[in-house]
């Protein structure tokens, strides 16, 4: 009795844009359309965009899965259906921050568009003076002075929080405080800011009796910070391949000094995400500085004395004001404050990214072995000849 021969299997290829795909894709998305309207208008009680337009998108997949099961297989169904969640999904994703960052500038732009804006404090400005009068310098040098101080306190207690708690589980002796850091670390991740600006006022302000300064708001920005970039950092040096570390130590360093120059140049990139991202946290926060820095219409560019504005803090006190041209100040002052996040970003980025010397020098020996055998002398070939002679 012969065997019979197995079906011959199809290649599916996985990737790329039909034509009857695209036709499907748009037939789909008219059909659901029609269907949604006929619903929405003819048939059923309903009202509402957000509706409307949820009841579209579910329509348009289950119509594009129907049609596409007519003329593909189940898998290739399934592969392209995914494709249509992916692309829909980032695709929302991107219009929901364009339309945000759109609805800022629209709002904000009769105050950006005039420079003095960005060049002058409020400190001469009342509520009803002209658009042309008035900025939020001082609130961009309050943020980025207690940000920066925010960041100097909060990343190197992360970092090391983050080494301790990978690294100390090899030694028994300090194996046993990790849980408890672990703990107290998870607990200060979803700490609210409020909390954080309660307990400098309660502990530094009230308590020490120090005054509301931009030192005060950066000691509340690092309650909120230091737990992210811990976490963040903590990921980052689990991921450094254990061989890296095996070599030091077999060349006689110890576990602190591999910690130094091994693991922590080799996790750079993630740490620098990590303090963008902590970085991130604390420069939109508002409670917390509204409660340990004050506020005031003045350039104050020392962090240690008197109260200091900050971009959110700015936005907070006069958007809620009842004049035009203060809610245009607040919105402009908003899409700086984007405009600061994006610098911020890029120049960690940029700074992650940079060749240190070390690594110069590690790269050097290489180059000149690769330079040294491109201008080495090709041999001439051997005769066959001479050859034969020299190897009868």
């Amino acid at each position: 009795m012969e065997t019979p021969e197995p079906p011959e299997q199809r290649r599916i290829k996985l990737g790329g844009t039909t034509r009857e795909e695209v036709l499907t894709m748009l037939g789909a998305g008219a059909g659901s359309l029609a269907l949604d309207w006929l619903l929405y208008e003819r048939v059923l009680p309903l009202s509402g965009a957000f509706g409307f337009l949820l009841c579209w998108y579910l329509l348009f997949l289950a119509l594009y899965a129907l049609v596409g099961r007519l003329q593909w297989d189940a898998l290739t169904v399934r592969e392209r259906l995914a494709t249509a969640l992916a692309w829909s999904s980032g695709l929302l994703l991107l219009a929901v921050i364009a339309e945000q960052i759109g609805y800022v500038a629209v709002r904000g732009f009769d105050a950006a568009r005039h420079w003095n804006f960005f060049t002058e404090t409020m400190r001469t400005t009342a509520p009803l003076s002209p658009i042309t009068s008035g900025g939020c310098l001082h609130a961009v040098v309050g943020s980025l002075e207690q940000l920066g101080l925010a960041t100097l306190f909060s990343v190197p207690l992360g970092v090391v929080t983050a080494v301790f708690l990978v690294e100390a589980g090899t030694s028994r002796r300090s194996a046993r405080f990790v849980k408890p850091v672990r703990v107290l670390v998870e607990a200060m991740t979803a700490l609210p800011s409020i909390v954080a600006g309660l307990f400098v006022l309660g502990v530094v302000i009230l308590t020490l009796g120090a005054e509301k300064s931009g030192l005060a708001a950066s000691l509340a920005l690092t309650v909120m910070m230091t737990p992210i970039v811990t976490r963040a950092a903590e990921v980052v040096v689990r991921l450094v391949p254990g061989t890296l570390k095996e070599a030091s130590y077999a060349l006689g360093a110890g576990q602190w000094r591999t910690v130094w120059h091994v693991v922590l140049p080799t996790a750079r990139p993630g740490l620098t995400t990590a303090v963008v991202l902590g970085m991130a946290r604390g420069v939109g926060e508002t409670s917390p500085v509204l409660l340990t820095a004050g506020f005031t219409a003045r350039m104050n560019l020392d962090p240690l004395h008197g109260n200091q504005a900050s971009l959110p803090l700015y936005v907070w006190n006069y958007v809620k004001q009842p004049y035009p041209d203060m809610v245009a100040r607040a919105f402009a002052g908003a899409l700086t404050l984007m405009a600061v996040v994006l610098v911020l970003f890029v120049t960690a980025r940029v700074l992650g990214r940079h060749r240190t010397p070390t690594d110069r020098r590690a790269r050097r020996p290489l180059h000149r072995a690769r330079t040294t055998a491109a201008a080495a002398p090709v041999p001439a070939a051997v005769p066959a000849t001479a050859s034969a002679v020299a190897n009868p």
